[in-house]
This record gives structure tokens, sequence and C-alpha cells, in this order.
């Protein structure tokens, strides 16, 4: 440092003539700091008054009273102590450096960011382009064409090919039907279990959790959230809620997870009762926008319910649990267009997980499936509830599709609860 760094002119005079009073026996206070230290690094540590070198020198040094007259001499020129001197001529040094080194990029203005993070987060706008967000990512990406064109086209190549593949296999490799209805023929394994989460979950939750990152990775999700902070209060809920409950329209299991990052106790039960009764995951809510997309009113309708639904449910439970309100504190980033890779990484990573969570749950429900029409309990229990879908004004047979049902839906994700009672 001594190469380029240059002190005032009082200060390098001061460790000119320390350097001249130290005696050739120095190395003995060089010793107790750092055998390599110069001379002028001892002078610089002695006009700062160094604690601990400044007791050894007084009991070593023949002449430290010219040293410390020197010293005195020095800090007479300055208004401020030689220690701060020192350090402010270092700073304006490292600043040059840096200064030197850094090339600075001209930054681009902030007007634009700051109209469109106004334009989100503003009520008057920003519910108007959550609604429209909704319509086509939620309505047209992931219930028109995930839904829609991807299911009928996959549900296609399996009901047409693999299956009849898988069929004839099996049937070739088990001679005996018990095990070939296990695995494969109407309700195996093989052919509808993977045919339910290849075909159907598969290109719902691909659509979703694709549509969900590029939300995530513009900045545009805590927006949501500051954008619905004062509405959530109705409910007892604040702005950052809104995470988790976006997430549970991909995945409860997931949702209920997230609600940790809650800070209230009272709020993440809310939440979770939302996610449990209110909230559709992804597969159920690509059934219900494929059901109802043919007839735009009745999706409308449709969402109105779930919207009066949580309201009731969110305002019942804020009334009934004791108020323990937290504050709402969230980073907001900047707005961005989102980047392919990360994009594509994240649906990736998710939809992996998501499938190693659920195919075995399916599997798990065609074994049962094939166990309860091996042991009759299946159409016993299918004979027990056919009165409740005559009281319904349905048909009889709608009694099977509804353990079906039950079957495929529920054991898909019966981890949700024990995510729900932990979450809490």
């Amino acid at each position: 440092m001594s190469t380029f760094l240059r002190y005032p002119t009082a200060i390098e005079e001061g460790i000119t003539k320390i350097e001249c009073l130290l005696t050739s026996d120095h190395n003995v206070v060089k010793a107790a700091i750092e055998p390599l230290v110069s001379r002028r690094s001892l002078a610089l540590l002695l006009l700062q008054k160094d604690p601990l070198l400044w007791e050894k020198v007084r009991h070593s040094e023949p002449r430290f009273e010219a040293i410390e007259m020197v010293i005195e001499s020095v800090q007479s020129q300055f208004s401020d102590p030689l220690v701060l001197v020192i350090a402010k001529t270092r700073h304006q040094a490292a600043k040059k450096i840096e200064e030197s080194a850094i090339v600075k990029i001209k930054k681009k203005s902030t007007e634009s960011e700051e109209f469109f993070h106004r334009l989100t987060v503003n009520p008057v706008t920003g519910f108007p382009l959550l609604f429209l967000i909704a319509y086509i990512g939620i309505y047209q990406f992931v219930g028109g064409f995930g839904s829609g064109v991807l299911v009928n086209n996959l549900e296609g190549v399996f009901t047409q090919q693999i299956d009849p593949l898988i069929n004839g296999i099996i049937s070739r490799l088990l001679p005996w039907t018990i095990l070939q209805d296990l695995l494969a023929n109407e309700q195996g394994i093989l052919t509808l279990g993977m045919r339910y989460v290849i075909a159907i979950i598969f290109p719902i939750t691909t659509t979703f959790f694709l549509v969900f990152s590029i939300l995530e990775d513009s900045g545009y999700l805590p927006r949501i959230s500051l954008l619905v902070d004062h509405l959530f209060k109705l409910i007892g809920l604040s702005g950052r809620s809104i995470i988790p409950l976006i997430l549970g329209l991909g995945c409860g299991s997931t949702g209920s997870l997230l609600t940790r990052t809650i800070e209230s106790k009272r709020e993440r039960f809310i939440v979770s009762l939302l996610l449990a009764l209110v909230i559709p995951c992804s597969a159920q809510l690509g059934i219900f926008i494929g059901l109802l997309s043919q007839n735009f009113m009745a999706l409308v309708i449709w969402v109105i319910c779930i919207t009066f639904i949580f309201a009731i449910v969110g305002a019942v439970t804020t009334k009934a649990l004791p108020r323990s309100l937290s504050y709402f504190y969230m980073e907001i980033p900047p707005l961005r267009l989102p980047h392919l890779r990360s994009i594509l990484t994240k649906t990736y990573s998710r939809v992996r997980w998501y499938l190693s969570e659920v195919i075995p749950w399916f599997m798990l429900a065609s074994v049962l499936i094939w166990f309860g029409k091996l042991s009759g309990l299946l159409p016993l229990l299918t004979k027990g509830i056919e009165p409740i879908m005559l009281k319904l004004e349905l048909p009889p047979e709608a009694s099977i599709m509804f353990i079906y049902g039950f079957f495929r839906r529920d054991y898909g994700q019966p981890e949700c609860l024990i995510y729900i009672i932990l979450g809490c």
C-alpha cells in the first residue's frame, strides 16, 4: 500500500521522523505485532496510538519521548484525531480503486417500471388486470388447452394404442385373470391408473405450473398480495395469505405447506381451512373448467359461488377465533420479462415432484378398487349408495362413478390432511 497510498504531507513527514527515531532493535517490537511488519507500518501504528504497540514501544524504545513529541506535533496540524485522518485517506484511496475497477452501466429509467407497478397494485386497474390474467392463463390455457386439447389427445392415444398394447402384453405374461385385472384391463394399475395420471393429471398440472412459473418469475405474485391485502383483512387475513391459496390451485399439499410462512397461527388455520373446503386443486380445477367451458355463464356462476363460500367461511372463522393479527411486510421485486430457462426449470421440478407424490397413491387406489371388486365389497358399497343417488335425482349408475371418483380424487392427495394439520 505504501507504493501508491500517500497521506497528507504532515503525516508523511511524521512517518519519516518516527522511522528515523526507531532503533535497530525494533524487531522486538515487530515480533509482538507481526514478524514482517515494515518500519513505515510501525510508524503509522504509533501515529494512531495502537494500544498494543504503544505499550510495547513505551517499555522497549529508548527514544520514546522523542517519538511522542513527533506525534503531538503532527496531531497539532489537524483538527481530527490522526486515526480518523488516516482512515479517511485510506477510504478515499479505496474509493478511487473501486471507481477505476468497476464499469458503470447507465441505469435505465424507472418511470416505466413505476407505471406498471402502480397499474398492478391500484384496485381500479389491478383487479381487472388480475381477472384478465386469470381468464387467459387459467380459463383459456389451463382449461381450454390443458384440460381440453392435451387431455383429449393424450387420452385418445392411451385408449386406442397404449391400453390395448398393455392388455395384450399382460395377457401373454400372466395367464391368471385375477392378476390381469390388477395390472391391466378396465381398472388396472397400468391402464386406468396410469392413464388417469399421464393423460389427465399431467397436462393439467403442467399447464398450471407453467402459468404459475411465469407469474412468479415476472414478479407479479407479490403484487397480487399487495392488491388483495385490504380485501383479505375483512376475513382476518393479510395479503401474504394469497400465495398459499394460489399455490393450492395447483396442489393443496403445497399450499398447506406454504402456510408455515404465515406468522399468525390463527391465519394459518384459516388459510388451511379455506384450502380444504374451498380451493380446488389443479386436477379439480381443470375438470371444472373443462366441464363448464362450454357455457361461460355457468363458469361465472361457479366462480361466484366459490367466492361466496370463501367469504362466508373466512368471515365465520374470523369471528369464531380470537383475534391475533400479524403485520404484513413483503419485499416487492421489480417487474421483468420472465426467463424461459427459469420457467421451464421451475415447471419441470414442480411437475416431477407432483407426479412422484401422486403416482403411488393412484396405484394404491387401483389396488383397492381391484380388491373391492374381488372381495365383493365394491358392488355392496355401490348398492348401498344407490338410494342416495335416487334422492339426488341421479341415475343409479352414478353410484359407481361416485365411488371411482372418490378413489381417483381423494387417494391422489391423501397427504393433504396431514399437511393441513402440520401447517396449523
